[in-house]
């Protein structure tokens, strides 16, 4: 098996572990920050619920239904947000949508690399990113709907 093969085996496993078995999902009544996202396309859906703290993302939640990409994503992405500043999710996000568009080296993103694959395929890049919005929109626009589709 080539390295190329091996690498994409590992990713496939980790968006499997995370699609199986979401972290941080479930609700959160501390959440001073809640946005709702849908993929209209796809059928996805996340509500996404935080605890900011004095800047820092103290604590994150999410429900959601949808195909193993947005899930792994939103999973894989409130691990990587928790404990993080509004300003380091922020940048997290434009480097995932960076990734996501072919534009950004995937080393400096961890596990969120495993996501990467999904750029070959723009139908499952919205999927990948849903997650990814939803924070945007929790963040700067609480309690706001977002959605994949720009005129839904």
């Amino acid at each position: 098996m080539t390295f190329e093969g091996e690498l994409s085996d590992l990713y496939q496993q980790v968006i499997l572990d995370h699609s199986k078995h979401p972290r941080n999902a479930g609700s959160l009544d501390s959440a001073n920050r809640r946005a709702v996202g849908h993929n209209p396309l796809c059928g996805d859906q996340i509500v996404l619920m935080l605890e900011v703290k004095d800047g820092v993302i103290a604590d994150v939640k999410f429900q959601s239904s949808g195909c193993a990409i947005s899930v792994a994503s939103a999973s894989l992405m409130s691990e990587a947000i928790k404990g993080k500043t509004v300003q380091e999710a922020e940048l997290m996000f434009r480097k995932f949508h960076e990734m996501l568009t072919g534009a950004c080296d995937t080393s400096s993103l961890g596990k969120l690399s495993a996501l990467s694959g999904t750029r070959e395929f723009p139908m499952r890049v919205k999927c990948a990113t849903l997650a990814w919005h939803t924070l945007e929109a929790a963040l700067n626009n609480p309690n706001q709907t977002v959605t994949t589709e720009s005129d839904a």
